[in-house]
Formats: C-alpha cells, structure tokens, sequence
C-alpha cells in the first residue's frame, strides 16, 4: 500500500532547462547534479494522457458512479489485449483519478483506502490471491493463517476503510481450465461480493485465454464491460502522443519537431504499442544526456535496443499515411 500512496501522491519536478551560459558555466559536481536530475526525470516522463486512457477513465467513473449504492451484482471493467497496448498504465491512472478524487470527497477523513491494487502471480492459488490483498493492506500473512480468516480480515479491513475500486491486474495469470484458476475465480467472485467496490481486470487477451467460457466466465461476462486496447494505428492519435512526448524532453540541443518528423518511423519501429514507445523515447534521451549529444535522432533511436515483440515489427513496412500536416 506504502508504495502505491507514492504513485498516487508522486508529483515528479520537471527540471527547469538552464539558459546556455548558465549551463556551460557549470562546474563538475554542479554539472553531476543537474544531469543527475534530468536523468532521473527522463526515466518516467509524464503519462500521456491517449484516447486508452481517457476511455478508461471515463469507462471507470461511471461504473463507480452506478456501483455507489448497488448493494449486489455491481458491475465491473475488462481490460484486454496485448502485451505493451498500455492496460497496466491506463488502470493505475483510473486508480489514481479514483483515490484523488475519494480525497476530495473525504478531505478530513483518515485511514480510508479507497483504492486496492494487486497483481495476480504466476500459477495462482485461492490462497495466494488472498495474501496479495493482504500484502497490500498491511496484514500480516503467516504460514498457519488459514484462506478463510485471511479473507475475511481482507473484506473485513475493505469495508471498514471505505474501499470503493479494487484492480486486479494480471489476470491472464489465471486458468479458468484448471481447478486452481477455477477457484481463483470464485475467490475473485466472493471478494467481488463482499467489498462494496467496482472491480476492474486487466489481463493479456482475455478472450483466448477463455475467461468467458462455462458458467463462471458467463457469470463474469453478464457484469463486466469489456475495452480492448489495441496498437496504435498510424493517426492522429498516434501524431499527437509522439508530438506529446516531445514537448516533455528536456534536452539542451534537441530541435523541436524532430521526433513528430519521425512518427512514421517510430509507429513502424515499436508497431504502435505505446509500452514500447515509452520504452524507446525515454532510453534515447537519457542516452542523449549520457553522450552528451542532447538531442534525440534517427541514429540515435536506432541505437536503442527494444523488446522483441516490437523489434518483429522492425521488418513491416508503416502504414500509409491517413492524416495531412
């Protein structure tokens, strides 16, 4: 919980260019720190707002809104589709939306935890879930504490904190072919019905990986909605998140409309996944400020190594343009 109340509270400075005489005039352990800072600043450049997110965000409201008084069968929220579309990042930016404005509404209240985040591990069981719920809110799990008493300690601790949203990211990491992934389920189900939140699921592929199908996955599919998120088609859209990015650079010699001059050449190097966008463009600026070159460049970004699933897209041809400038 300690380190999701850092993101939700973290307000990252954003380094102030100095003037070229200022930073020429630097000395050696002025010029360690000021780099340090940008450095630091580029490894998590602002979350770009895309249409994703928005449609997350506004999704997700809602159904907090609808959710607000439902005393059972609250509806809930899928996520779905591939690795690097950006479902981690849209989620915990409705989760952050969600806990500020719970604060707003509860300015004087203490010790609420409107939000709950946890990530499905591997191979889960009934009773790992029920431990990551636990983790986050500060109970302690031990070897002899049973899935039933660590359970309703959680729902217990929900209802009493005022828990209104809880993400569950990583679904995939459940198999509803299986009897443990079966049980998960229920597990999910029952917490679902215990704590009087909005659930919101993310996972790779939702579909394939037969969420939907049987009783259960009925069950699930008569109260989830369900937003894919997909690549990036080469758009405006896309246009805008590369010119974005951009904006946020904070590089001495980097000339404005560089990177948008690329957005042909980045949709085709990453395939339009957002993750590896991010990826790319944060690694070729804190390069830029490591090579002392300070700007960012065609040579420069092929330099940097990405993941292979977009390395694959690599060798495609982009797609042809659909927007004038």
């Amino acid at each position: 919980m300690q380190g999701w109340r850092r993101f939700t509270t973290d307000m990252p400075v954003v380094p102030e260019l100095l003037s070229r005489k200022e930073w020429t005039q630097l000395g050696e352990q002025d010029r360690l720190g000021y780099d340090e800072a940008r450095l630091d600043y580029h490894t998590r450049l602002s979350v770009v707002a895309t249409s994703t997110i928005r449609q997350v965000v506004h999704a997700g409201r809602r159904l907090t809104l609808l959710n607000r008084h439902a005393i059972s069968a609250r509806r809930g929220l899928i996520l779905s589709g591939a690795a690097g579309t950006g479902k981690t990042t849209a989620i915990t930016q409705f989760g952050k939306t969600h806990e500020l404005i719970d604060h707003q509404r509860h300015p004087h209240a203490t010790g609420r935890i409107p939000v709950v985040y946890v990530t499905v591990p591997p191979a889960a069981t009934p009773r790992m879930l029920a431990a990551e719920f636990a983790r986050f809110l500060g109970l302690p799990v031990t070897n002899r504490a049973n899935m039933a008493d660590i359970i309703e300690a959680v729902c217990g601790v929900c209802c009493d904190t005022g828990t209104s949203l809880v993400i569950v990211d990583e679904l995939h990491n459940v198999s509803l072919a299986t009897r443990a992934g079966a049980e998960v389920s229920d597990t999910l189900k029952y917490f679902s019905e215990r704590i009087p939140a909005t659930f919101v699921y993310a996972e790779i592929n939702v579909e394939r990986k037969g969420l939907f199908s049987g009783t259960r996955g009925q069950q699930i599919a008569g109260r989830f909605s369900l937003i894919a998120t997909i690549p990036f088609p080469y758009a405006e859209d896309w246009h805008g998140v590369v010119a974005t990015l951009e904006h946020t650079l904070r590089l001495h010699h980097h000339q404005p409309g560089t990177m948008v001059g690329l957005d042909r050449y980045l949709r085709q190097r990453t395939g339009g996944m957002i993750g590896s966008l991010s990826h790319l463009v944060r690694g070729a600026a804190i390069e830029a400020i490591l090579d002392s070159s300070e700007k960012i460049t065609r040579r420069l970004l092929d330099g940097i190594d990405l993941d292979h699933a977009a390395e694959k897209n690599n060798t495609h041809p982009a797609p042809t343009r659909r927007y004038g400038r």
